[in-house]
């Protein structure tokens, strides 16, 4: 399949992003027909069905999730190429894809609507999800990951912070159980932790050799719900100072180690990573990190 049949793909990607016939020719400036035309010529061509239909609309089959994760880098790297030629403005539009652990939101989202408040016509989407999304099959622009620098070759990676991570409790836990004060005195205590025993946080890590998996008595996969466990009052957990700031209920039992520490990196695909809108956003980003650094 060539270059020639560039408009039925096009054609297709949005269909598969707004979900009706409707949506995509009123963006193509097509009538309804003409979409239909190159949705069914693009299948007869592929020999696979791209999309399921229904009174609701369009949903992409799984072959269709696949033209669709190559036609949005395409068409992300034709509006790049387009604002090279005329010149980037102050002012840009299209959609922005976000992803990164969930727990950012209070490091990301205050970006975004800086961002979006500069550039109305911008449209977001931040996805938080504990999976690895592939940049180079346009599942996202910009993916905010955290642990060990991440390797992928076709991928430009550049620090983000380091988050300074300590161990809180409440004055209502202080009252039943007290609080650990030496590392020994660790393993005789109550945690919220990881969902998995072999999550790979530093300070996960740390908590399993100290005191076992024994001693986390609530589990969670959300920062919320691990907050509010610990608020409860009946068990101690770890909390970055950015998190713990503001909560007046929260009592710090051992103050923040280098060994517990964990980075967060910016990552985004080479192809990519020059556009205005991804760039603006990194900008933006890091100018709020610098101000979260430090509670």
């Amino acid at each position: 399949m060539g270059f020639d049949n560039w408009d039925e793909v096009r054609t297709a990607f949005q269909v598969a992003r707004l979900g009706t016939v409707s949506g995509a020719a009123e963006v193509l400036g097509v009538h309804h027909a003409t979409v239909i035309r190159h949705i069914d010529a693009l299948e007869a061509r592929l020999g696979a069905r791209l999309f399921q239909r229904h009174p609701r609309g369009y949903t992409p089959t799984e072959a269709g999730q696949e033209l669709l994760k190559v036609a949005r880098v395409t068409d992300d790297q034709f509006a790049q190429l387009a604002a090279r030629i005329a010149g980037a403005g102050a002012e840009f539009s299209g959609e922005l894809v976000v992803t990164s652990l969930p727990g950012l939101s209070p490091l990301v989202t205050p970006a975004l609507i800086a961002l979006q408040r500069q550039h109305p016509a911008l449209r977001v989407r931040y996805v938080t999800d504990p999976r690895v999304f592939r940049l180079e099959y346009g599942e996202a622009h910009v993916a905010i990951r955290a642990g060990t620098r991440p390797q992928e070759p076709d991928n430009v990676v550049q620090p983000l912070l380091t988050q300074k991570v300590a161990l809180y409790g409440t004055e209502e836990y202080r009252a039943r159980y007290g609080f650990p004060a030496t590392d020994e005195e660790v393993a005789g205590h109550r945690y919220v932790g990881a969902i998995d025993d072999d999550n790979r946080a530093p300070f996960n890590r740390w908590l399993m050799t100290k005191a076992g998996a024994e001693a986390v008595v609530f589990r969670a996969n959300e920062l919320r719900a691990r907050t509010d466990a610990i608020l409860g009052g009946e068990a101690l957990g770890f909390l970055t100072l950015h998190e713990a700031a503001g909560l007046d209920r929260l009592r710090q039992v051992l103050p923040p180690r280098e060994e517990w520490e964990s980075s967060l990196w910016l990552v985004t695909h080479v192809d990519l990573h020059r556009s205005a809108k991804i760039q603006a956003f990194l900008a933006a980003l890091k100018d709020h990190a610098r101000d979260c650094a430090q509670p």
